[in-house]
């Protein structure tokens, strides 16, 4: 099977994005390692995935045999992301911290493919009441926030909602070798952002070459 990277990128910027920055360095990196290899990326600040509504809840609840052509209609790009995950070797996400969570355009991703009996099922065992369906596979994210303080050990990391929801929801459909590279301070010219894009530059390479 042809070795696939995913490429996700949720910054809202198109222009002067630290994470786009990032996740291509990550890519060429990657793809060195890996000749002839797919390439899917999606940048949502240019086509965001839409909001979950009341049809594709229905669809998504239905079973597959027994879906109407637009319940079908209503999953289709549902189906499309989930394909791209299980063809996809290795994941790398680009994700600002946008008031203390995940972009939006990031988190209506996660709502297209965290779908019933598609990537996770309920069970009927109370020790494990649901359970993943997707294989696991490497996922980065990288993430920059406005102070480094956000980061585990930084004074306000309580607040950093991004790492903890982003982990559970890879983990909740089968994807639980998450690992996150941090750069804060980001946007501000200052001797600790250097150092931390710097740290995060070298753990991107050490990444992208296992």
């Amino acid at each position: 099977m042809q070795p696939a990277l995913l490429v996700l990128n949720t910054s809202a910027r198109v222009t002067r994005s630290l994470t786009h920055q990032l996740t291509g360095r990550f890519a060429r990196a990657w793809l060195a390692r890996h000749p002839g290899a797919a390439l899917v990326r999606r940048d949502f600040a240019l086509s965001p995935p839409p909001a979950i509504d009341e049809a594709w809840i229905a669809a998504a609840f239905t079973p597959a045999g027994e879906r109407t052509p637009a319940q079908r209609a209503v999953l289709a790009l549902s189906e499309t992301l989930i394909a791209e995950i299980e063809a996809a070797t290795a994941i790398v996400v680009g994700a600002p911290l946008y008031n203390f969570g995940m972009p939006a355009s990031l988190k209506a991703w996660f709502d297209q493919v965290v779908r019933v009996d598609r990537t996770f099922v309920i069970t009927d065992d109370p020790a494990e009441p649901y359970r993943p369906l997707l294989a696991p596979k490497p996922v980065v994210v990288l993430t920059s926030a406005g102070s480094a303080a956000f980061q585990p050990g930084g004074e306000a990391a309580h607040l950093n909602f991004l790492e903890p929801h982003v982990r559970t929801l890879f983990e909740f459909i089968g994807l639980p070798e998450v690992t996150f590279v941090r750069v804060g301070d980001a946007g501000l010219e200052t001797e600790t952002y250097a150092d931390t894009l710097r740290a995060a530059e070298s753990a991107l390479d050490v990444l992208a070459a296992a």
